[in-house]
């Protein structure tokens, strides 16, 4: 950054701050006309415990060396939830964040192998850029995807019709989908291929081009998913989210369905169909 200027830090603090309104954050309003949708930055700067003058070379971004404190204060003015803390973090001191040499992501073999051996759960290995790099049989067959396949995952979100019929509630899934790709682009904000990946994304997809510019951050978590199956029809699956600690930003992705229930026995009937 020639100019020292954090853009992404202000434009991530502007989309915070358009996001809550007045009455969120116990902040009168006085029955006046508001030219914002959400708090001015004076009121951010009060609630924060700062000037106004401050907050605002902050959110301008002016290369400042923040405290702990200070982001603490915003990050309590600004409501923001655990994810989004983590990110503001990796916002304000991108120079502590690990640097690593971009290129094709490698898996190790055991982790093929771990995943590999679940027979009675769909499983994943995603990379660090949301690249597939591998799968059990019933992973594969649950995304309608060919095992040597190795799509990029947010791409075929946003870029293939086939999963808009696949995955219910496709809108609030993109959400997720866009919201974690910002949390890893935010732990790796020098990686040209995440660079070209977002810009891709953008051109390509008005969807992701206008959730991407509201600024949405959250981690892989645990949730429950549904999927419309060409195969065998709905499947409610819980997802597990599996962070690899020495592979850093790898994880693996677990769908697993209750004993028992219709969604299990659909999920056997797509295996046998798949063997």
């Amino acid at each position: 950054m020639g100019d020292h200027r954090n853009t992404e830090l202000g434009e991530f603090l502007r989309a915070r701050r358009a996001a809550l309104t007045p009455a969120e954050t116990g902040v009168p309003t006085y029955g006046t006309a508001r030219r914002v949708p959400g708090l001015r930055r004076e009121e951010v700067a009060q609630l924060a415990g700062m000037s106004v003058n401050y907050y605002t070379r902050i959110e301008q971004g002016e290369n400042h060396q923040l405290s702990d404190s200070v982001l603490e204060a915003i990050a309590n003015a600004l409501r923001l939830d655990e994810s989004e803390r983590m990110h503001l973090l990796r916002l304000a001191w991108p120079a502590q964040l690990a640097k690593r040499e971009p290129g094709p992501e490698q898996v190790r073999e055991s982790l093929l192998a771990l995943v590999e051996s679940s027979v009675d759960q769909a499983a994943v290995i995603v990379g660090r850029r949301t690249d597939l790099l591998g799968g059990n049989r019933l992973g594969f067959a649950l995304f309608g995807l060919d095992p040597d396949a190795r799509p990029n995952l947010t791409k075929r979100m946003f870029l293939d019709p086939a999963m808009r019929d696949l995955v219910v509630d496709w809108e609030h899934q993109a959400v997720n989908s866009a919201a974690y790709l910002r949390m890893a682009a935010g732990e790796q904000v020098d990686d040209p291929l995440m660079a070209e990946l977002v810009g891709e994304l953008s051109i390509e997809s008005p969807e992701f081009a206008r959730i991407w510019a509201a600024h949405p951050v959250a981690e892989c978590a645990h949730s429950v998913r549904e999927f419309d199956h060409p195969l065998v029809g709905r499947l409610t699956l819980n997802e597990e989210s599996l962070r690899m600690p020495d592979e850093a930003g790898q994880r693996i992705l677990f769908f697993g369905a209750v004993p028992g229930s219709a969604s299990a026995e659909r999920l056997k009937l797509l295996d046998s169909l798949v063997s």
